[in-house]
């Protein structure tokens, strides 16, 4: 599989040169001195072009009655993969970063949900993965979102996929 080096920008296209465990932190103090109660949302996405997959990763920040930003990561790879390998890939993306950031989210009291671009209608493709995907993301102790509660996925990063 080969993959292509990334790096973090916002909904605008804006580049960041740090990582996002130092994004997170510097959003995190910036935001609190403004005097905003935060709450962080990590969703991926994809989408297939022939034998091209395209991930979107998305960090949202939620201020507590105003609004919200963004940081995304956008990544190809080269493969052909079923669609609940697909689900897998997408939601292990959404816990790598989960698991690089929750240490600076909690020292600051944060909370943080990983949500899936899963359906939870079985008449759904996607739905293949959903019991994989929920008992992942539970187990690595994060809160669950699927559809239609999931919008880091399924809107945020769908956006930029």
């Amino acid at each position: 599989m080969e993959t292509q080096q990334q790096i973090w920008q916002n909904m605008t296209g804006k580049i960041f040169r740090n990582s996002i465990t130092q994004l997170v932190e510097e959003a995190i103090i910036r935001e609190h001195a403004n005097g905003h109660r935060l709450k962080v949302c990590v969703g991926s996405d994809s989408h297939v072009y022939g034998n091209a997959i395209n991930y979107a990763t998305a960090v949202v920040f939620i201020r507590e009655g105003k609004g919200a930003f963004t940081f995304i990561r956008k990544e190809r790879e080269f493969q052909r993969i079923s669609i609940k390998e697909r689900m897998l890939n997408e939601v292990n993306k959404s816990v790598e970063i989960a698991y690089a950031i929750c240490s600076v989210l909690d020292a600051y009291g944060v909370e943080m949900e990983v949500h899936a671009d899963i359906n939870t209608d079985p008449d759904f493709k996607s739905n293949v993965a959903l019991k994989d995907a929920m008992g992942y993301i539970l187990g690595m102790g994060y809160v669950f979102k699927a559809k239609p509660y999931a919008f880091a996925s399924s809107n945020c990063a769908d956006m930029m996929v």
